[in-house]
């Protein structure tokens, strides 16, 4: 059985050592884990309050594939727990100092051994202590001096147990986590009852109510609402199994995909899976570390990771929290002295919240000028756009939104229970339309052909990807007989045509195409033609953002309103005023 479990494990680091004792004590059942660290001395301690060691089993402890939690070859594969291979404790002893002090509950005293190298133990000591375990390394790597010359600069060493403590606490977050360095705290994580709770304390500038959940059979996900938490790099997908963060780059890339169109250029997501997976799904004898893993079927734990997301991202939106509306109210309040207007402070904390974070109004700057003065149709027809039906499905804004303004000629007023709402009717419309041609992308043939010069091999190829055929028609020229149907009556069908072979996928071609037949931005509504908008808007699969990562809504809630109006002074009361 020794031969079956060997895997090389090899500890190298500060955060190692940190990792298999960490795992040792959420093996153990602990609520509560202490880790205290000495990095320029190569000393670590855990505590934890869990079942303990029994005191007979102690002098096994730091055997070679001395384990408690296996006792037949059989059960190598139903394995449950973070830790099954006898190994850890083991090599921690041949790597420094070892010992361990440990009680359990029901037991009069504690027990302290330390251990050889080779794993043996020394006398034991008897020890005053509470239930659990204290696992103690001193001189680190001492014996080993390449070793201890090959570690990286403290600071990274210590950024690494940072992330080895936090990665853990999602995967656990029942647990109260306390970090020390150098005798000096350095952060706790309190217990709380998802990974909804922990994310914050991990990433301060993420409020829970910029976070949605799910719980489902084998699968608990939680993400990051993509109109108020993205991330420069894909750093933060992370995906555990049955405790532990592991890397699985194909659910990694699912979920990525399953944001697309959700979130600006250049962002990733913020998400967290974690599977709860019988030990006959997965093979854990991949790395010694168990941070990669073969997981059985791994195809449908990918789609099952991206419809976690996609129910997720189709939650009703709201504004409870939001940091964005928060800092709106602050910065209409500095400036709010009855009419004097904004201060220069105030215009400038406006224009970071609003300042467009991917393209501007769903088109890069240098086209949207272009676009905003080209010459488009006078009249519109919000409620029958295309010759396809609206899609079917249920209003995941909820009920009772209604038009009531236009402002501008770019954003919708509009009420929802005792809610005030501003939507950006470019962007809105942009989302109906993108929703609709990713359901049936129709092209239809043209009047008269389009002639297009100097198109490359790729541009061909691109046009003949999304259906449109491509004719040569003289030197350097083209003729194009079909065309997107929303495009087939715009004059500035060469110009989109361009466009579309300029891209790399239909996608990117459903993207063009709904933004440059979007509402543009200063078009007049009516009221009902604002109301058919925002009923079109509801039914989308994804309303928060339009397809290039853009917040579609901003809601200010009755509370907040309240609090600027100063509603809650007494000499209103006084007077009778609600």
């Amino acid at each position: 059985m020794a031969a079956q479990m060997a895997a090389g494990q090899v500890v190298d680091s500060l955060a190692a050592v940190v990792r298999e004792l960490a795992e040792n004590a959420l093996d153990a059942q602990a609520s509560r884990i202490t880790i205290q660290l000495w990095p320029e001395q190569g000393r670590v301690q855990v505590v934890d309050n869990g079942r303990g060691i029994a005191a007979a089993s102690l002098p096994w402890a730091a055997r070679p594939h001395s384990t408690s939690k296996i006792r037949s070859p059989q059960e190598l594969w139903q394995v449950m727990s973070l830790g099954f291979r006898g190994q850890a404790l083991h090599s921690l002893a041949q790597v420094g100092t070892l010992t361990l002090s440990s009680r359990q509950g029901l037991a009069a005293q504690g027990w302290a051994m330390t251990y050889a190298p080779n794993g043996d133990p020394r006398p034991p000591q008897p020890i005053a202590m509470a239930p659990g375990t204290i696992a103690t390394v001193t001189d680190l790597f001492a014996q080993w001096p390449s070793r201890r010359q090959g570690l990286p600069s403290p600071s990274r060493q210590m950024r690494a147990v940072q992330g080895i403590i936090q990665d853990l606490a999602l995967c656990h977050p029942q647990v109260a986590w306390m970090a020390h360095t150098n005798d000096r705290p350095w952060f706790t994580i309190a217990p709380g009852p998802t990974a909804k709770a922990i994310l914050p304390q991990r990433l301060p500038r993420v409020a829970e109510a910029d976070l949605r959940e799910t719980t489902r059979p084998s699968l608990y996900g939680v993400i990051g609402l993509p109109d108020r938490c993205h991330r420069a790099r894909p750093d933060w997908v992370k995906v555990a199994v049955n405790g532990r963060v592991v890397s699985l780059p194909d659910v990694e890339q699912g979920v990525i995909q399953a944001f697309r169109h959700t979130l600006p250029r250049h962002r990733f997501p913020l998400c967290f899976l974690h599977l709860s997976l019988p030990p006959q799904a997965i093979d854990w004898h991949r790395s010694p570390d168990k941070s990669a893993l073969y997981l059985h079927h791994l195809e449908d734990w990918v789609a099952q990771g991206q419809a976690c997301v996609q129910d997720l991202l189709g939650q009703t939106p709201t504004t409870e929290g939001n940091p964005r509306v928060i800092h709106l109210i602050k910065a209409a309040e500095a400036g709010g002295r009855y009419g004097l207007g904004l201060t220069d402070s105030s215009r400038d904390d406006i224009g970071r919240i609003n300042a467009p974070t991917g393209a501007s109004d769903g088109v890069t700057e240098e086209r949207s000028e272009r676009w905003e003065n080209g010459d488009f149709s006078a009249t519109v027809n919000l409620s029958d756009p295309w010759p396809w039906p609206t899609p079917s499905g249920q209003t995941l804004l909820g009920t009772g939104l209604t038009a009531v303004a236009q402002v501008q000629g770019r954003y919708i007023v509009a009420e929802q229970g005792d809610s005030l709402c501003l939507i950006e009717q470019h962007i809105a419309h942009e989302r109906v339309l993108y929703e609709r041609l990713q359901e049936q992308w129709a092209v239809v043939p043209l009047d008269q052909p389009v002639v297009l010069e100097g198109l490359t091999d790729h541009q061909q190829e691109q046009l003949q990807r999304i259906g449109i055929a491509v004719e040569p028609f003289g030197p350097q020229r083209w003729a194009i007989r079909h065309a997107p149907a929303p495009l087939k009556d715009r004059p500035d069908l060469a110009d989109a045509l361009r466009e579309l072979s300029l891209g790399h996928s239909l996608d990117a071609a459903l993207v063009a195409v709904a933004c440059r037949t979007a509402l543009r931005n200063g078009t007049p509504l009516s009221l009902p033609e604002m109301q058919t908008l925002l009923n079109d808007w509801q039914r989308t699969r994804h309303p928060r953002t339009c397809p290039h990562g853009r917040p579609i809504c901003l809601t200010l809630q009755e509370a907040s309103l309240a609090r600027f109006f100063r509603r809650h002074w007494v000499i209103g009361k006084s007077h009778g005023l609600d």
